[in-house]
């Protein structure tokens, strides 16, 4: 398969147009400056030099795996995941076709990793599978513990994305969810043994938090808690501040469910004070919409209003649209538990209005529904009727300002609440332990010690035995040739609408590399009818068939989502627990008969902690 078109010499930065129009150029010499580049942090400019390397050409095949490897984070880094996913199977073809068995385990690394972002989950585990097994077979104990904690970072994300697709509470999930997420703990209860072992606390500590994510998903909330605090205590012996963030926000989401309010409260206040540190708007306005969302559960609504205004300031300042609309609806939900309808109003035409411009259909219905009540209510109170008899039992008299207790019935109340949007596909969160925040630290190690890196943002130096630099590279002789040189990467190709034999590249295709004499003998003839046999190769079939099945069926309509937002949001919850509490502060001041025939409405039952 040929690569993309380069970059002409006149569309290179100045430094690789001077090398690249010098006809003594050679391929690692802008290899090289395309890794110094990236290791600084200009991703585009390094992969402008990596495409003019490739377009040089090289007969050094170690030199052109590494660069196809790196060329592959690059791209991941710029979110560019289908140039990532090429390079990476150029990376494997090669490193297979050549008999490197450890650049073939962390190419299948890269490339579970890639698939995973792109939510392919089963041909990740598969690769993800050929990594392990082949760090195991090869004595390598830390790529071994990577690709433990990858296939569990597959099997949390799918099941992550399988829990909001069944609008589930963590905790409530079918079982196939479930036995998704005991797989992702399994594994990640594997990488942590072995982490210790080698004595690896960063790791450790991504471990932790990950455990702690999937047990909260379980709904095992207690042994969340403990994971999030093995987490939290590493993050400060590193003083990684963005980790202890997360920790904290973690462990406010587990206290919520184990009915502890109060506590939830503490930690999303420590979660708030770091987020302004790290100088992280986004983050902060997240940490605002869980504090109101918390107070409003103990029932402090207006501190509850309090933070969910700081949420729709930061909102409107980040143009967050999304943001701002369910600030705009928790507001309004706060106002009129203060008994301030015509405030409410106001926030819930806003709603009405920022749904309608996003195209949130579930959010535009819901806002009409809580306008029109809301209309409903304030004639009513500016009725000649009202005026001559108020409506009393909807208040207590508390001071000065009234306390609203909720007269509206359980059916009411449901109407001026948004529907729980956890059928949203979201992208990775920051509260995840996340690919990305290593990759982003190339400055630390050389980019090709990173060809199957860890998660989470943590030091290079958990990174231990690292694969050969670019120069290591050429210095090293080529291996022998690998028995298994089947082109199994073809297998996972994104394009379905073709056979799968038609989709087996030729190694002599591949871009950059110069056949000549000197590697010829390394390379398998375009030919050669060899078919794969192993079971590898037939379980990426599977996969891919049932990947084309599933496609079949169009995704749901969902509404957007904002950067403002926190991935773990509990409305079910909150809405349970507002409507058992209104159900038993229904007050008739006269004991009206009604409620002698009908009785007392059986209140709704609050989730329990840690139920599963």
């Amino acid at each position: 398969m040929a690569g993309p078109a380069p970059p002409a010499a006149d569309e290179l930065p100045g430094p690789a147009r001077r090398l690249y129009s010098r006809m003594e150029a050679s391929c690692l010499e802008l290899a090289l400056e395309g890794e110094r580049l990236c290791k600084a942090g200009d991703f585009k400019a390094g992969v402008a030099f990596f495409e003019a390397a490739v377009q040089v050409g090289t007969e050094d095949l170690k030199t052109l795996s590494a660069i196809y490897s790196q060329l592959g984070n690059a791209y991941f880094y710029l979110k560019e995941y289908a140039r990532a996913l090429e390079y990476h199977k150029h990376d494997l073809l090669l490193a297979r076709t050549i008999g490197d068995r450890m650049g073939e385990a962390k190419a299948s690394g890269n490339l579970g990793n890639t698939l995973k972002v792109l939510g392919r989950f089963d041909e990740a585990v598969v690769c993800c599978q050929r990594h392990l097994d082949i760090a195991q077979e090869q004595g390598d104990k830390v790529g071994e513990a990577r690709a433990l904690y990858n296939i569990g970072n597959v099997y949390h994300a799918k099941g992550k994305q399988l829990s909001w697709s069944a609008a589930q509470d963590p905790g409530h999930l079918p079982p196939a969810v479930r036995e998704t997420l005991r797989r992702a703990s399994e594994f990640y209860e594997r990488n942590l043994s072995l982490v210790k072992e080698l004595g690896d606390r960063a790791a450790q500590g991504r471990a932790y938090g990950n455990l702690g994510n999937t047990h909260y998903l379980l709904g095992s909330f207690t042994e969340a808690t403990t994971f999030h605090k093995e987490r939290l205590a590493i993050a400060k012996e590193f003083g990684d501040k963005a980790a202890e963030r997360r920790a904290y926000s973690n462990l406010g989401n587990a206290h919520i469910f184990l009915g502890r309010f109060d506590v939830a409260a503490e930690y999303y206040k420590k979660t708030l004070q770091l987020s302004r540190q790290l100088k992280d708007q986004a983050v902060e306005a997240q940490a605002c919409y869980s504090l109101g969302n918390t107070y409003t559960l103990l029932q402090d609504y207006e501190r509850a209003a309090e933070y969910h205004l700081r949420h729709l300031l930061i909102a409107q300042e980040l143009a967050d649209r999304v943001g701002e609309g369910r600030a705009c609806w928790s507001l309004g939900n706060a106002y009129v538990s203060m008994g301030s309808p015509a405030q409410a109003l106001t926030f819930a035409k806003k709603h009405l209005e920022i749904s309608q411009e996003i195209g949130d259909r579930s959010g535009e219905l819901t806002a009409r529904m809580n306008v029109a009540q809301l209309q409903l209510a304030l004639g009513r109170l500016a009725s000649p009727a009202a005026a001559e008899k108020p409506d009393l039992a909807g208040y207590e008299a508390q001071g000065a300002r009234p306390k609203r207790t909720q007269r509206l019935s359980a059916e009411t109340w449901d109407l001026l609440r948004l529907p729980l949007e956890r059928s949203i596909p979201r992208a990775p969160s920051s509260d995840e332990e996340c690919f990305f925040d290593l990759l982003s630290k190339f400055q630390s190690s050389r980019m090709d010690d990173q060809r199957c890196p860890l998660e989470d943002g943590q030091p290079a130096a958990a990174e231990a035995t690292a694969t050969p630099t670019l120069e290591g590279r050429v210095a090293q002789p080529s291996l022998t040739a690998s028995p298994q040189t089947e082109e199994f990467f073809d297998l996972i190709a994104s394009s379905q609408s073709r056979r799968l034999d038609d989709q087996r590249a030729s190694v002599g295709s591949l871009p950059g590399l110069r056949i000549t004499h000197n590697n010829l003998g390394h390379l398998r003839g375009d030919g050669d009818p060899q078919e794969p046999g192993d079971e590898f190769f037939n379980m990426l079939i599977k996969c891919q068939s049932s990947r084309i099945d599933d496609q079949r069926c169009p995704p749901p309509d969902v509404p957007p989502r904002g950067p403002t937002m926190p991935d773990e949001d509990f409305f079910s919850l909150i809405q349970r627990v507002q409507a058992k509490r209104m159900d038993e502060q229904r007050v008739d001041l006269a004991g009206s008969p009604e409620q002698e025939v009908g009785g007392p409405s059986e209140p709704r039952q609050q989730c329990q902690p840690g139920a599963s």
